[in-house]
């Protein structure tokens, strides 16, 4: 009890001190999860609006995909962002290997099968008069996907903080895509680990507490709006 009590009144101490290693972590956990999760958005909401208002052959094996795909342990796809990002691999000439850039590149990976799998389900359960209507208005496509989306937005919005929440906190992509490489690919969670390793857990603590209030900060969002899409 000592030891934690220590770490967390030093921890503390970091943070109020504003600590170079904790600050640099925080700023790049942040950012890298935000530009991530941009992109998956714009990628993950229309391609689960497609695959919601479209049928084609193979639809229904491309939603198993995609919902299989949340459940994929970052390990796996740190694994499979290193093999694409290597000096031999398919996009090795854009050398995002060890890079920043590389670990959003392993997050978008991350958030793409959660948002198109919550967007999907969203709009698939949508009244369909809705859908309906539109069609017998005859309004452009983009009405129409403006439409959807306004319908499901609590719902879509729910999705993107998902997705967030799960960048944020992962560790397995930062560190096999990233190299965890100090003051340029560091995030929290590597560096969580990193600290606790080498010992120096009031560091690792300081670390925690950011992880732990963007987590509130995160859940309290989700609570809120599913409270306002009951009422």
């Amino acid at each position: 009890m000592e030891m934690i009590w220590n770490g967390m009144t030093d921890g503390l101490k970091l943070l109020i001190d504003g600590d170079p290693l904790v600050l640099d972590a925080a700023w790049r956990s942040i950012w890298v999860s935000v530009t991530a999760v941009f992109i998956a958005s714009i990628l993950g909401i229309s391609i689960g609006t497609y695959l919601a208002r479209h049928k084609f052959r193979g639809r229904r094996a491309v939603v198993i995909f995609f919902r299989g795909s949340m459940g994929v342990p970052t390990v796996l796809i740190g694994l499979i962002g290193y093999a694409l990002l290597s000096r031999n691999g398919m996009l090795g000439d854009l050398d995002l290997l060890f890079t920043s850039w590389g670990i959003v590149f392993g997050e978008c990976l991350l958030a793409i099968p959660i948002i198109v799998s919550l967007t999907h389900g969203s709009i698939s359960n949508m009244d369909y008069r809705i859908s309906e209507t539109a069609m017998l208005l005859r309004v452009s496509r983009w009405r129409r996907w403006m439409t959807y989306l306004n319908e499901c937005r609590l719902a879509v919005t729910l999705a993107v903080l998902t997705a967030f929440a799960r960048c944020f906190t992962e560790l397995g992509i930062a560190v096999m895509v990233g190299g965890n490489l100090k003051m340029k690919t560091r995030t929290l969670s590597t560096s969580t680990a990193l600290e606790t390793a080498k010992g120096d857990f009031s560091r690792a603590v300081a670390m925690s507490f950011i992880l732990l209030a963007i987590a509130i900060f995160v859940t309290i969002v989700i609570g809120l709006l599913n409270r306002e899409d009951k009422d």
